[in-house]
């Protein structure tokens, strides 16, 4: 198809739509090149991007669980990492082997359902992914001015400007990846390695203080006997507070999204990349052992080493039971630069609940035609986010308790998505025992989703928000797209050519034709029709042009066109698109590019309410062709000379 001239882009634009092939109108669009599948970062550098997530929930998951479960936390919280290590790990495991382009378990569940609902259904599960992800951006910035507003050295300074420093916080992670991808990456590197180390120093010394003073141990095991009786109890209670510990399963969801980051192998091919497939697998397994041992520990000495009263709301322990910690028993020094590294790692959580967004929505809403094009490039999606996590910090008022819910419910959801797809493709796979531990686990996760929504119904209510939002403003961009020349590419079989080449020499006529018998009366018939209605003389021929429509639900594609003769005389060209106006249109540019002729096509008036006809166009790609073709050849060639002509009679 030919291009149109356009005046160069302002240097702003360029910058903003850097890495995106430009498909506007008028356009040919050629299909995305992959790049190489070894291109990319190590994989325990991209650890550390999904880890600022991950191994941040250290920040308040003791508190969280000595909350929730009191004396049992430690017990509670084996609980936790058993989950973690026999269920969640080999779920997501087998999600990165199932879909290592990033798309997670949606893109596993998006091939059991096609036509619409497929699309209602992804955007749903699209629905939950960004309330967890942008909620994990405002939830870590809400914790992080938490964090630095409670430091005892700041807290007359700062006191009643937690909103104003959550949304500095947002805004200086929106501003590092408009920056760059590599960036981000590199502070989160540094980031985690002195966050993990300056625990590591606290867990020592927690544990030193504990089994230097064996009383604290006999009391606590007492307490608990007299409290619970027996280990059959500890642990029944424990399950029944699990679905409160949930927050500590976050982080393996955005652990597959940003796979396409992780470096493969030389040899590796967007078909098979064999290596980034393990090296993400061992991602997920050295983040999952780091952040199980750490979680074990901590719940260990905090409920050991605090008093109780402490964890509750106004006590100094309450949401930072290890920055308490580091401040009783390592000094002020310690614990202030220990606060520091944590308001860090909890601001630059949000980095890879980005980075997550980023890789996932692209994926999705562009090419189901429920996005502008730009919003495959980076930087302007970005600012869409960080305007939307602006919003929710302001509906929020920067509220951590009022965010958390959310928060679980989405992560949940998705984690419960993610354990029902595997465990399909386990079967059908015929692996049976694989099927079996799969369907286990997905009992068990959405017994914790259920458990979490009857306990904490406002999650819900946001997560539906998010959804609504995100299916009214894909429909909405839909609609706004409708009559966008959204065909990728136009092949043509050498018959089909050969018909065209023939045309040339006279003037190239094409009828658009519904195929019904294909007999020899249905040709003639409809030859006759367009003789008659547009007065033409007997000598002129034609090529019919028939359209089967796919899936109407898909937005762009490649066409090819090939050719036929039927009964001997009339020649036709067949095609299959999820649009019959489309279709249409891209075949008629490419035939003019292709001769340089332009080219007619003749129609007949579909009988019926426009609007309903319009309407059947929108879902089902077809209703009333012959206004619609003009109207999609029109927004793709703005010269009136060089525009095919459409005639309806």
């Amino acid at each position: 198809m030919a291009t149109t001239e356009h005046p160069p882009p302002s240097r702003l634009r360029t910058w903003m739509l850097e890495g995106l092939s430009d498909m506007g109108k008028g356009h040919a669009r050629p299909e995305a090149q992959p790049e190489p599948a070894h291109k990319g970062q190590r994989w325990y550098r991209v650890m550390c991007l999904t880890g600022v997530d991950y191994f941040s929930t250290l920040g308040y998951q003791p508190g969280i669980a000595a909350l929730a479960a009191g004396l049992l936390s430690p017990i509670a919280t084996i609980v936790l990492v058993i989950v973690t290590l026999a269920g969640a790990l080999p779920v997501y495991r087998r999600v990165a082997e199932e879909s290592p382009h990033g798309e997670g378990s949606i893109a596993m569940l998006e091939r059991l359902l096609s036509f619409w609902k497929g699309k209602l259904f992804v955007l749903t599960l699209l629905g939950f992914a960004a309330t967890d992800f942008l909620i994990t951006i405002t939830l870590s910035a809400a914790d992080a001015s938490t964090h630095l507003i409670e430091n005892p050295h700041l807290t007359s300074t700062l006191h009643g400007q937690q909103m104003l420093i959550t949304l500095l916080l947002v805004a200086l992670l929106g501003a590092v990846f408009l920056k760059g991808f590599l960036e981000a990456i590199g502070v989160a590197v540094a980031l985690v390695v002195v966050y993990l180390g300056l625990n590591a120093v606290v867990v020592v010394v927690g544990m030193w203080h504990v089994l230097t003073a064996g009383h604290v141990v006999t009391d606590w095991t007492s307490a608990l006997t007299a409290e619970h009786g027996n280990v059959f109890v500890m642990i029944g209670v424990s399950l029944l507070v699990f679905p409160k510990l949930a927050l500590g399963l976050s982080g393996f969801e955005t652990g597959v999204a940003v796979m396409p980051h992780v470096q493969g192998d030389e040899d590796d091919t967007e078909e098979r990349p064999v290596g980034r497939i393990r090296d993400t697998k061992k991602l997920l397994t050295t983040a999952a052992l780091i952040m199980s041992v750490f979680l074990i520990a901590t719940s260990f000495i905090t409920t050991l080493l605090i008093p109780a009263d402490e964890f509750k709301p106004g006590g100094q322990a309450n949401g930072r039971a290890l920055a308490y910690l580091a401040h009783e028993y390592l000094g002020g020094a310690f614990g202030t630069v220990y606060d520091i590294s944590t308001i860090a790692i909890l601001w630059f959580a949000g980095a890879s609940a980005m980075a997550g967004l980023l890789n996932l929505m692209p994926r999705y809403l562009p090419r189901y035609g429920m996005a502008p094009h730009w919003a495959r490039a980076v930087r302007p999606m970005v600012i869409v986010f960080t305007l939307v996590a602006f919003l929710v910090t302001w509906i929020f008022d920067a509220d951590v308790d009022a965010q958390g819910g959310a928060y679980a419910t989405g992560v949940l959801v998705l984690m419960s998505s993610a354990a029902i797809a595997v465990t399909i493709a386990a079967r059908r796979a015929a692996q049976r025992g694989w099927t079996i531990g799969f369907a286990i686990v997905s009992a068990v996760l959405l017994y914790v989703t259920v458990a979490n929504v009857v306990e904490r119904p406002d999650g819900v209510k946001i997560g539906a928000c998010f959804i609504v939002g995100i299916i009214l403003v894909s429909l909405l961009s839909r609609l706004a797209r409708a009559f966008e020349l959204r065909v990728t590419h136009v092949s043509m079989d050498p018959m089909a050519e050969r018909f065209v080449r023939d045309m040339a020499s006279r003037k190239i006529r094409f009828i658009a034709n519904e195929p019904d018998r294909r007999d020899k009366a249905e040709y003639r018939d409809k030859i006759e029709q367009i003789r008659a209605d547009n007065e033409m003389p007997e000598q002129e021929d034609f090529v019919f042009v028939e359209v089967t429509v796919t899936d109407p639900s898909e937005f762009e594609a490649g066409l090819t066109v090939r050719g036929e003769v039927l009964h001997n005389r009339y020649r036709i060209l067949t095609l299959e698109s999820s649009s019959i106006p489309n279709a249409l249109a891209a075949m008629l540019l490419h035939v003019r590019d292709m001769t340089g002729c332009t080219p007619h096509i003749y129609f007949e008036w579909t009988e019926g309410n426009p609007f309903a006809n319009f309407l059947r166009f929108f879902l089902f790609g077809q209703g009333e062709v012959a206004p619609v073709t003009r109207e999609v050849l029109r927004e793709a060639e703005p010269d009136r000379a060089r525009r095919p002509r459409v005639h309806t009679g």
